[in-house]
């Protein structure tokens, strides 16, 4: 049995590494990861990690694990920003106010699938101009989910969350051991 992470965050792999989990193979899939019409966020982040892990090569035994993080702010979804401009009207946005970060991970061996979602509730305070310039020219917020990282220097705008870290940074450490142990994974085992 090999474990495949199917995803190219070196967050998910610090995080897996965490548990003791270091993957036998990372693969990230090439997905379309654009919202269809009138989708909501937690289906549409469900579906995207489902289809992640459907896209990865893999063996009958081997267990694929994929995630994907969302930021909503109500039916709004913040995927990665195009752009500095794109992260300053998401940062913008989430400023003063209080949204969700949702966290869908599927995890696969042969035929089957399992579920998990964690969603948390983050409030940003409202960013300076400084603040907000200091952070776009950082390119922190390049290629995260509502343009930023609560793990990294963005940290310093979060004062409250309510929910799963881990979740927030982008894999739900709770979450994902019981869905690798359904699985069949062994967590816990002396390595």
């Amino acid at each position: 049995m090999r474990f495949i992470l199917g995803s190219g965050s070196p967050r998910r792999k610090e995080l897996l590494a965490q548990l003791g989990i270091l993957p036998d193979a990372i693969t990230p899939p090439d997905i379309d990861e654009d919202p269809k019409k009138g989708e909501l966020p937690r289906p549409y982040c469900a579906r995207l990690a489902r289809e992640k892990a459907a896209a990865v090569q893999a063996g009958p035994e081997d267990v694929v694990l994929c995630a994907d993080t969302t930021v909503a702010l109500g039916r709004r979804i913040l995927g990665k920003p195009r752009d500095a401009g794109e992260a300053a009207a998401f940062l913008t946005m989430l400023g003063g106010r209080r949204h969700e970060v949702i966290t869908a991970v599927a995890v696969r061996r042969g035929d089957r699938v399992w579920t998990r979602q964690s969603v948390s509730a983050v409030k940003m305070k409202r960013l300076s101009d400084v603040e907000l310039n200091a952070y776009l020219a950082s390119g922190e917020w390049q290629g995260k989910a509502g343009g930023y990282a609560i793990q990294g220097a963005a940290g310093a705008f979060i004062p409250w969350i309510s929910g799963s870290f881990t979740g927030i940074v982008g894999l739900p450490l709770a979450e994902t051991a019981a869905l690798l142990q359904a699985a069949g994974y062994p967590v816990w085992s002396v390595k």
